[in-house]
């Protein structure tokens, strides 16, 4: 492999998948011009199946065209078009109780709540961009209250309902844990070092290391016990590859924050390969959805599956880990997800990518959007892929 022609080359094919295919489609199919936000569920060609929103989207779309505007080309219709969402959120994304909606109407009605915090943690990371984007120190404010909020509502006993009951099943989960990491990190771009930050972060890489990271299995679970404890039992032993390579990646951002810090590179790199070793479909590619750390068929629905955000995921996390190491293997795993991401998710006729392949890469359904498919992996991933490519290209030189 010529190392220096295949990244200028998926470097700036990232970034025109972007500006001509990814969000062209959202703009012109999803932005609602009237009450502001962004309609997620679009079939193939873009039209409206159901015009309710996902808050969680609302601001993981105002993230993306931020983070667009700051990382690859200032278009004002980016900035605009986050504005508008954030201005949705402000206005209809919050509870009485300071916990925010799900899923609201077009204009904004609740329709429903869901007992987590992501909702919260994608406005945070949007404020924080649209902060940088803009210099609005306002925003960035915002975000560091919005975040001191979440920490309080995730630490207030009854606050969320628990996903399993005391009496029977007493575990936490990985999400929670991996999310604040980046959520954090982002609004430190935007504010600046602060110790509510940097603590959250330290306790989440903790836990991360001591209660889920099992070597046993070499796997990240899912799910433990409150600390950290093995629970033999279908949802104590899944293994989510998807989930586990973007902790990888957020590890090795914050690594590199912290001039490369060794011991945390070493961690992230770890969870990489041990994800990468349960994720990858030797068979027919791509990077599955669910494992059972001990061998047993994964329960879930969707175990066989293969969703875009996975191979989002490893595309991002193979390149930071070429980035970290210089190390050739990552570049040959980057090229083996990247090969199979292209050759099977996007939809030459109409633009955008599937969102779910059999396991065989067949296309499951076609629609382009829902409550949880939106504009956020496909174009987080080409943004932070063009970024990285450049940035060992330069280290290259």
């Amino acid at each position: 492999m010529d190392q220096k022609s295949y990244l200028r080359y998926w470097g700036e094919q990232y970034r025109a998948d972007l500006v001509e295919n990814i969000l062209p489609f959202w703009l012109t199919h999803g932005l609602d011009r009237e009450h502001g936000g962004i309609y997620t569920a679009l079939d193939r060609d873009g039209r409206l199946m159901d015009s309710d929103k996902s808050i969680w989207f609302q601001g993981r779309f105002a993230f993306v065209c931020a983070f667009a505007y700051n990382h690859v080309e200032r278009k004002p219709e980016w900035l605009e078009a986050a504005k508008t969402t954030l201005d949705f959120i402000e206005r209809y994304g919050t509870d009485t109780d300071g916990h925010m909606f799900f899923e609201v109407t077009a204009d904004g009605r609740p329709v429903r709540k869901r007992r987590y915090l992501f909702s919260e943690c994608f406005a945070a990371i949007a404020l924080s961009e649209y902060a940088i984007a803009t210099g609005d120190k306002a925003c960035g404010a915002k975000a560091l209250e919005l975040f001191e909020r979440i920490l309080r509502m995730a630490s207030t006993p009854g606050f969320l309902e628990p996903k399993f009951r005391e009496e029977g099943f007493v575990g936490k989960g990985h999400s929670l844990t991996m999310i604040l990491i980046n959520t954090a990190s982002r609004i430190r771009e935007a504010v600046g070092e602060q110790r509510v930050l940097t603590e959250q972060i330290d306790r989440s890489i903790a836990e991360i290391r001591n209660d889920f990271m099992h070597p046993e299995f070499r796997a990240l679970l899912e799910t433990v016990g409150p600390n950290g404890e093995f629970l033999d039992s279908m949802a104590g032993r899944v293994i989510n590859p998807g989930h586990c390579i973007e902790t990888a990646w957020f590890l090795l951002e914050e690594a590199r924050h912290r001039g490369w810090d060794r011991e945390l590179t070493e961690t992230a790199l770890t969870i990489l390969d041990w994800s990468w070793d349960w994720g990858w479909d030797e068979e027919f590619g791509g990077i599955i959805n669910f494992r059972d750390c001990r061998g047993f068929p994964a329960q879930d629905y969707s175990q066989d599956m293969k969703f875009w955000w996975p191979q989002t995921e490893a595309i991002i996390a193979t390149l930071y880990a070429y980035l970290a190491t210089r190390d050739d293997k990552y570049l040959r795993m980057h090229r083996r997800i990247n090969e199979y991401a292209y050759g099977r998710f996007p939809d030459a006729r109409f633009g955008e990518w599937y969102g779910y392949l059999h396991r065989d890469g067949t296309v499951a359904q076609p629609a382009k959007g829902n409550m949880f498919k939106g504009p956020f992996h496909i174009p987080r991933m080409m943004i932070k892929s063009h970024t990285l490519c450049h940035e060992i290209l330069d280290l290259l030189a």
